[in-house]
């Protein structure tokens, strides 16, 4: 078989497959293979889907992807990665400062077979009303379809690492009010969440902390009025955090609900 060929099936294989994670584990985000980077060297992250900090990474395809970015200092470009990147993400070099990696994709759908899992999703990410809501609206509790979407961060620092995180626009995103490897955190790293540009207040946020053997811990915080919150670090440990907005499908659509993935990773040296 040609080589072309076959590297064309294989990704469409590798596609095929990752339509299905979703259903199966939960939390997407961008890992950079090192957090802190010395000047003029690449920066490498990947794209992964799974669940407590570990999980598949995955290949860049266009087509999923519905922004893919970089900003450093008050300079924003667009990122295009090759189809089938793997890591998906590869820049040769950039210069010293605070490199702000977003990354948007495209909505795709999933189908809740079971009620339970149903209300085992909404438990867990801490949705108090959605259960009724969805009684009200007279939806069924079985073979009904979901809409999500991913909205993705990562804190690079490339040399000293100076600068600073701020809103990029994306339909909903965590914001560092805080630089993770030029701050003092010992009170614990400040951060806002938006959503559709606006502060989003009382929401849970998902912390997942691998420390340097690997291990990972999982605690939630909430942000407050103002749409903050204050996550608790330690030195040398790597962080995620995760957190969902649940909207109903608009009506012309065949799914009933819409989840919207917000995610921030970042290290603490």
């Amino acid at each position: 078989m040609p080589i072309c060929l076959s590297r064309c099936l294989a990704f469409a294989f590798v596609g095929l497959v990752l339509t299905t994670l979703p259903a199966l584990s939960h939390e997407f985000w961008i890992e950079p293979q090192k957090y802190q980077v010395e000047t003029g060297m690449p920066v490498i992250a990947d794209l992964r889907n799974g669940q407590k900090f570990a999980g598949s990474k995955l290949v860049y395809f266009a087509r999923r992807t519905q922004r893919f970015e970089i900003m450093q200092g008050d300079q924003v470009t667009p990122y295009q990665g090759r189809m089938g990147d793997l890591p998906a993400f590869q820049l040769d070099r950039i210069g010293d400062g605070l490199l702000i990696i977003s990354h948007e994709t495209v909505p795709e759908t999933l189908t809740y077979e079971t009620w339970e899992t149903f209300q085992a999703f909404i438990a867990h990410k801490g949705f108090t009303d959605i259960i009724q809501r969805h009684q009200a609206r007279d939806l069924p509790k079985q073979d009904f379809t979901e809409t999500y979407s991913r909205h993705a961060k990562a804190l690079v620092a490339i040399g000293d690492g100076s600068g600073a995180d701020s809103l990029q626009g994306m339909e909903t995103e965590f914001v560092a009010l805080a630089n993770p490897y030029t701050d003092d955190l010992s009170l614990g790293l400040p951060v806002q969440l938006f959503y559709q540009g606006k502060l989003r207040t009382k929401a849970q946020v998902e912390v997942f902390e691998r420390a340097p053997d690997n291990t990972v811990s999982v605690f939630l915080q909430h942000t407050d009025a103002q749409g903050y919150a204050l996550i608790p670090v330690k030195t040398g440990h790597t962080y995620l955090l995760d957190a969902v907005v649940m909207r109903p499908a608009p009506k012309a659509e065949e799914p009933v609900w819409e989840s919207l993935w917000a995610a921030l990773t970042f290290a603490t040296p």
